[in-house]
């Protein structure tokens, strides 16, 4: 392995996070990588959205489609005062590389690209295709991002077999876990009708936290599933809650209630917006609910993809991984329902959305040789 200085993922690590890509910005991150990768023989395609880059690459025409998928968007950096250097200026202190984005991802989007150059250095007649899916747009609305580029693929039938997400799934260290799926989340935004009157003629109103506190207790204490061997079992959760207009002697007209469920696949959203319907309709609510599908929980079993990561995390770490379906949503969610198999292994997660998020770079390297050695696993057989 080359010196730090002259470490390739290093310079393109620190390339991408100079550019200052808060979403649903892309600042050029897109355009250096098309760059390289046209230069690798892949095709680019952008395709922009609304307020929303996004690129497609592809070398290659025939199946199986490899497809690594990741965001050059990065979340807002907070207090500046909180960072011992600036956020947008990367800098390696003591091994790591400090810098927004250093971990989710922009340090797996370096890692990507230098793998797959070197994979198709090495391997020019490869099996199959390899392919970019990139947006600026996964950190915030996430509706003119992957999402539409998928829609665009499924129109023209141009599937994918196998994807694998950059998002940084590793815990303590580099490829100690994998995602191999990821719950679903349903979120409602419920509101419950009242009365409003003085609190001192409470006869003359109709109180709506009295009327719904036993219905969202009753929500609170279900038991949804019992989840899988994949899946914990499904949590219901009040994100918000807000009711009265802040004087001590007003009963409220409304209560404002924003809930979220993150689901296993041993339901589907529409049992659960029936039971909850059920619930508030038997505690006699006079209501209104709005649902919002941030998306269906998906699992990648054994098969080639899940061989391919284990082995080549084995072989340049000497870790068994741990493939797991915990934490939040991912962008994989939306490519998982064309049928391809999706895992996502990326740098460890400590940092991310944090002040002073950084990767180690000995990481970032040992990514980069991960990456490499899955595409050798599927590719070249």
């Amino acid at each position: 392995m080359s010196g730090v200085e002259d470490s390739a993922v290093l310079a393109l690590a620190k390339d991408l996070i100079s550019r200052q890509s808060v979403t649903p910005l892309d600042e050029g991150c897109q355009t250096l990588m098309a760059e390289r990768l046209a230069k690798a023989g892949f095709t680019i395609e952008s395709m922009v959205f609304e307020d929303t880059t996004n690129m497609w690459a592809r070398k290659g025409t025939d199946a199986p489609l490899f497809c690594f998928a990741g965001h050059t968007d990065v979340v807002p950096v907070g207090d500046l005062n909180r960072w011992h250097t600036p956020p947008f200026d990367p800098v390696v202190i003591d091994g790591y590389l400090y810098g927004r984005g250093a971990a989710d991802m922009k340090g797996s989007l370096a890692a990507m690209l230098v793998a797959t150059e070197r994979f198709v250095a090495k391997h020019p007649n490869h099996q199959g295709s390899i392919a970019f899916l990139i947006t600026s747009d996964e950190e915030g609305p996430f509706i003119n991002g992957t999402t539409r580029v998928i829609d665009t693929l499924e129109a023209r039938n141009e599937k994918i077999t196998w994807s694998l997400v950059g998002e940084p799934s590793s815990t303590h260290k580099l490829g100690d876990i994998v995602k191999n799926g990821r719950r679903g989340s349903l979120t409602g935004n419920l509101t419950v009708k009242g009365i409003q009157g003085h609190v001192a003629y409470p006869h003359l109103a109709d109180n709506p936290i009295h009327r719904a506190a036993p219905a969202l207790d009753e929500l609170a204490k279900m038991k949804w599933d019992n989840g899988n061997e994949f899946f914990p079992p499904t949590s219901f959760q009040i994100a918000n809650i807000n009711g009265g207009t802040g004087a001590s002697n007003v009963i409220p007209g409304a209560l404002e209630v924003m809930f979220n469920f993150r689901y296993s696949t041993e339901v589907t959203a529409e049992i659960l917006i029936k039971r909850v319907l059920n619930i508030l309709d038997a505690h006699g609510l006079d209501y209104e609910i709005d649902w919002v599908f941030n998306g269906l929980p998906f699992l990648t079993g054994d098969g080639p993809l899940l061989e391919a990561t284990k082995a080549a995390i084995k072989q340049v770490t000497g870790l068994d991984t741990d493939p797991q379906t915990s934490g939040g949503t991912s962008d994989g969610r939306f490519i998982a329902p064309t049928g391809a198999q999706v895992i996502e292994l990326g740098p460890v997660n400590a940092t991310i959305h944090k002040v002073n998020e950084c990767v180690k770079v000995a990481d970032l390297e040992l990514l980069t040789d991960c990456y490499e050695a899955i595409l050798e696993h599927l590719l070249c057989k």
